[in-house]
């Protein structure tokens, strides 16, 4: 018997909510049947309690209420430590103690693919920065890892069709920062598993992490679920909407008088059967 896909919506609480959000909380929310909300709130400089609170309000507003309670990243720390550990484990990840400045000017060297970036440094400096107490980042060792995995693919619900992963863009991928001991890449797989996701909805804007996402899931032996990479909201320029763009946050265009239909009467359309129906199977018992 087919069911419904659980579905999730996870912003972070790094400043308010703009057309582009609700309009992922709307795929999420027709595709699921309702989705769960989750906080991504791991990045502890930038996040800030009033915006949760204003997430809610703003969801509330315009009518897209979540399954269950929220939940937090900033409650899940030790999840994504044991997940970090299985990687070591396996020898995986590599410890990295470049710089930000020195990994940037290294993933942007031309004709250089951005990967072993353990190499870079001397064993002599990689020893003296570990030896004064500066923490890595932990990268992946990719080609050990898509070896492992023995080409994996990811369910493209957009397209229909099977896509093989490609790392060509990512190379030795930063799996834990130094400062939070995790990242966005290995979070969000621990919390589509824990959560039971079945169909991660997101922008275009977030396609290429997908690819990354499903190598994590193949050597973690993480359930993958399908993906589905809606339409970018745009300024009349053509621009992707950012926070940046706070004239157009909820709040804003709440308190200027617009009534949640208006709201989402801004938003693209969208049209859920032909969706669900290209895969019907992925959601069925």
């Amino acid at each position: 018997m087919a069911t419904a896909p659980i579905t999730r919506f996870a912003p972070s609480p790094t400043g308010r909510l703009h057309l582009g959000h609700a309009f992922s909380a709307l795929v999420a929310s027709r595709l699921g049947g309702g989705y769960r909300l989750r906080i991504d709130d791991i990045d502890h400089t930038r996040c800030r309690p009033e915006y949760t609170e204003q997430i809610y309000d703003d969801l509330a507003f315009l009518g897209l209420p979540w399954r269950g309670e929220p939940v937090f990243q900033s409650d899940r720390l030790d999840r994504y430590a044991q997940a970090l550990d299985r990687l070591r484990e396996m020898d995986l990840v590599y410890p990295c103690f470049l710089t930000r400045a020195e990994l940037a000017e290294v993933l942007l060297a031309p004709h250089e693919p951005p990967t072993a970036t353990d190499v870079v440094l001397s064993a002599y400096e990689a020893a003296r920065r570990a030896g004064s107490g500066m923490a890595p980042a932990w990268r992946l060792r990719t080609a050990k890892a898509l070896e492992l995995a023995e080409s994996p693919t990811w369910l493209d619900l957009r397209t229909g069709s099977r896509r093989s992963v490609d790392m060509s863009a990512h190379g030795d991928v930063i799996v834990a920062r130094r400062d939070i001991r995790t990242s966005y890449h290995l979070s969000v797989v621990v919390d589509d598993m824990i959560d039971g996701v079945t169909l991660v909805t997101r922008g275009m804007d977030l396609e290429d992490s997908t690819h990354v996402h499903r190598l994590l899931q193949a050597i973690l032996e993480i359930p993958a679920p399908a993906y589905y990479h809606h339409d970018l909201v745009c300024d009349e320029d053509g621009q992707r909407l950012a926070k940046r763009h706070d004239a157009l946050s909820i709040s804003e265009l709440r308190q200027s008088g617009l009534s949640a239909t208006e709201i989402l009467s801004y938003l693209p359309d969208f049209a859920e059967s032909a969706i669900i129906s290209s895969d019907c199977s992925v959601f069925s018992n």
